[in-house]
């Protein structure tokens, strides 16, 4: 049975090797512990290589020459000589599609270097790039990029280490896209395939064409899986217009009870030739087992009547349940080793679309305010309620309530103030004992792309969380919710006065795996001065600042390779809030009592009034 390939030299065979990532449990692994667990995998499997076609710019000795890194034994290295712009170099022999590359570094890795790919060995594309490399085993995938070429490089550009750069391992992985074809044969394999939201990096549409998947339906191997929910899909561009006869989907335990196999002509059009029956729908849906016990299954769909499309796509309408455990059950997302579409026609030149680039341009302001009014602008700013435009979340202890005690203009600054009261406030979620203020710009103004930031003093103090962040516009949307509606966390402060963060939450990056730093403030400032805090938006990524000075960058390709899905394409909006205790603040202070994360001191200092945060103006510039 075919499986994913790794090409690490001139083998024209395509070579077994399974490539993880599972859905086995009820409860998903955090992103940094899905990633392990894939590249464990793929270590464990075998693999074939030529260690005669990778060159290098040099090495440190004949014994740890560039094949080394090629030739399956994972005690061998190539090792550089010392100097910052080595470069190591496989030839794959033929032009592939390149689905990712593992990196398995010795002691002396890379701090920062690239990946490239080249059709013929001279000219060169960058398709991931490491700005803070830690070593260890790095393993990125190319979707949604078009990767495809005969030569793939890693670039050194700085050393982590006086010692050149070490590798155990360099490996390629991908395959050849099926060519246009008068005879029938399955036209997806290796061709791009798509998606809506999927689980992290490792789950993505990509895996669905590589020509994998385990002999028994429930090997932990590559696949692509949709986030929890029943509005999914995933399809395949096969790069012309096609003869689709038959449709084969071999899917893990998390496969779909009802679905739809759909055809288009543009990837945005859709026609519906198949859907399960009324009498299959019930058998599928009876299927209910407990995770360890579920396998997949294999459907063969032979459409009624031949149709003709260049793209085809599967659309998830149930998902299976599964016992978590007897007799409760619970529903996942779907799960599909391989996509294939049996037919004529198509051709190998489908590719993955440019992704976008920054407009360039001069910044102009969309939208300020320095809260010089006599109150809050309600033209700009609307004010968030608990039970009313929100419910309570991350285990906080305050109420938000539209009150000048909370939320006022003061001295030409907007001040957010939280006060305690016991059980004195009722709301629609219930009796709180604390209040506080929470406002955005949701509906009044959104946008996509830009500069963004504010002026702020914060109080300090356990548990006291002040933050200044966006979300998607999209977040009430429930085919997108949260995380899928991306969220952009300028600045989050938990009562330390020496520092604060900022992270990006998506699909496969969230909560306590959010793709965040920490900052400590210049020349011993502290969080209860004033400091400005922003992040300036592109489509290439996010750099996020303190007093202008750069704290954090991540490039939308470095996510995606590495981590999930890229959701900041679309519209976002501006929030304020100061919030009491919850799950950010208990992870730090470990406090339990009397409030989650919010220690009897800070209460009392709630109460004595002195709990507040202070934002002098915030400004949003675009490129217009």
């Amino acid at each position: 049975m075919p499986s994913r390939t790794t090409l690490a030299a001139t083998t024209a065979a395509l070579i077994a090797l399974a490539a993880p990532m599972a859905f086995a449990a009820p409860v998903p692994k955090p992103a940094a512990a899905q990633a392990a667990a894939w590249d464990t995998d793929r270590a464990a499997a075998a693999y074939t290589a030529n260690p005669g076609a990778v060159t290098a710019s040099g090495s440190e000795n004949a014994a740890s020459g560039p094949g080394a890194a090629a030739d399956g034994n994972g005690t061998t290295r190539w090792s550089s000589d010392f100097t910052d712009n080595a470069w190591i170099r496989v030839d794959l022999g033929s032009v592939i599609r390149v689905s990712a590359v593992t990196l398995d570094w010795e002691a002396a890795y890379g701090k920062k270097y690239v990946l490239e790919v080249s059709r013929n060995g001279t000219d060169w594309t960058t398709f991931y790039t490491e700005d803070d490399g830690t070593g260890g085993s790095v393993t990125a995938h190319t979707y949604p990029q078009e990767v495809t070429g005969r030569y793939v490089r890693m670039r050194g550009i700085q050393r982590a280490t006086p010692w050149g750069y070490s590798l155990y391992s360099f490996k390629v992985y991908g395959g050849e896209p099926a060519p246009a074809s008068t005879t029938r044969t399955n036209l997806a394999l290796n061709h791009p395939a798509y998606g809506d939201f999927y689980q992290h990096a490792g789950n993505s549409p990509a895996f669905v064409t590589d020509g994998g998947w385990p002999a028994d339906l429930k090997a932990d191997q590559s696949r692509w899986s949709s986030d929890w929910n029943a509005n999914r899909w995933v399809g395949v561009d096969l790069g012309a217009t096609s003869r689709i006869e038959t449709v084969d989907l071999y899917w893990e335990a998390a496969y779909a009870v009802d679905y739809r196999v759909q055809v288009s002509d543009d990837n945005r059009t859709w026609r519906t030739v198949y859907q399960p029956s009324a009498s299959e729908v019930a058998a599928r849906r009876a299927d209910v087992k407990s995770p360890g016990d579920a396998v997949g299954r294999h459907d063969t769909v032979q459409l009624p009547t031949p149709a003709t499309g260049r793209y085809v796509r599967m659309l998830g309408v149930e998902r299976r349940s599964f016992y978590n455990p007897a007799p409760a059950t619970a529903q996942f997302g779907y799960s599909l080793y391989e996509f294939q579409v049996w037919g004529t026609g198509g051709s190998a030149n489908a590719a993955y679309p440019a992704l976008p680039k920054n407009p360039g341009g001069a910044y102009t302001t969309t939208f300020f305010d320095d809260f010089t009014g006599s109150g809050l602008d309600r033209n700009k700013w609307r004010v968030v309620r608990t039970g009313t435009e929100m419910n309570p979340v991350n285990g906080e202890s305050q109420a938000y309530v539209d009150s000048a005690d909370n939320i006022r203009t003061e001295n030409g600054a907007l001040v957010l103030q939280s006060r305690y009261c016991k059980g004195c406030t009722r709301t629609p979620a219930g009796t709180f004992d604390f209040t506080s203020g929470r406002i955005d710009t949701n509906p009044k103004f959104d946008f996509t792309y830009g500069k963004v930031s504010a002026r702020m003093k914060l109080p300090v103090g356990d548990g006291f969380w002040p933050a200044f962040w966006m979300l998607g516009s999209d977040v009430d949307d429930p085919n997108v919710s949260w995380p899928g509606s991306g969220e952009t966390d300028i600045m989050e402060n938990i009562g330390y006065g020496d520092w604060t963060s900022s992270a990006l939450h998506g699909p496969g990056y969230s909560a306590d795996g959010n793709i965040g730093k920490q900052q400590t403030y210049a020349d011993g400032g502290r969080a209860d001065q004033w400091h400005t805090y922003g992040v300036e938006w592109a489509p290439e990524g996010m750099t996020f600042t303190v007093d202008d000075r750069v704290v954090q960058t991540t490039s939308r390709s470095k996510l995606e390779s590495t981590r999930g899905k890229w959701v900041f394409d679309h519209n976002q909006y501006v929030i304020l809030n100061l919030a009491l205790g919850g799950a950010y603040p208990a992870g730090w202070n470990k406090v339990t009592s009397p409030y989650w994360g919010l220690p009897q001191s800070s209460v009392d200092r709630v109460a004595q009034g002195g709990v507040r945060a202070e934002i002098d103006w915030v400004r949003v510039e675009q490129k217009k």
